[in-house]
């Protein structure tokens, strides 16, 4: 994990410019989890973007994440596309609310906050008919960290608005 986080640190600061789309965007994600997605451009390399939404992974739960975000060029721009698609990696974090699960007078340990890391890795295409639509599609495995220590998967697609 270590050696991960020292070859995302060093792949965004190495990363060119020129991927990302400007400015911010709003839209949806479909998936695991499902609600409302932002995104800031930090540059046309750099972002960070953020979900509020409602996870289904084992009981339902309230999700948040935020993640940086590097688009280090290239995708499926030389592929006959129309329009832009770049490759995007990141780092980020989620904390997922779950309520309590009484059974038998005792509080279910497995319930409660869980806060974790998430690595992910996508795909985003920019339509040139639409300009101010960008439609993703990722994967962010993680790692909760507390209470305990677990693995998890989150993936969906989406489609945001720009705002510019």
């Amino acid at each position: 994990m270590k050696k991960l986080l020292v070859f995302l640190a060093l792949a965004s600061l190495a990363a060119p410019a020129g991927s990302a789309e400007k400015g911010f965007g709003l839209g949806i994600i479909v998936g695991e989890p499902t609600g409302i997605g932002m995104k800031v451009s930090l540059d046309a390399s750099r972002a960070v973007d953020a979900a509020a939404a409602w996870s289904f992974e084992g009981d339902s739960a309230f999700h948040v994440h935020a993640d940086y975000l590097v688009y280090p060029g290239g995708g499926l721009d030389d592929a006959g596309l129309k329009g832009r698609a770049p490759f995007y990696f990141g780092i980020g974090g989620r904390v997922r609310f779950e309520g309590d699960d009484h059974h038998h007078g005792r509080r279910n340990e497995d319930h409660g906050t869980r806060v974790g890391l998430r690595i992910p890795l996508g795909i985003a295409y920019l339509p040139p008919a639409a300009p101010r639509l960008e439609f993703f599609f990722e994967v962010a495995p993680g790692l909760d960290l507390a209470p305990a220590t677990d693995l998890f998967l989150n993936g969906g697609a989406g489609v945001r608005y720009l705002f510019r």
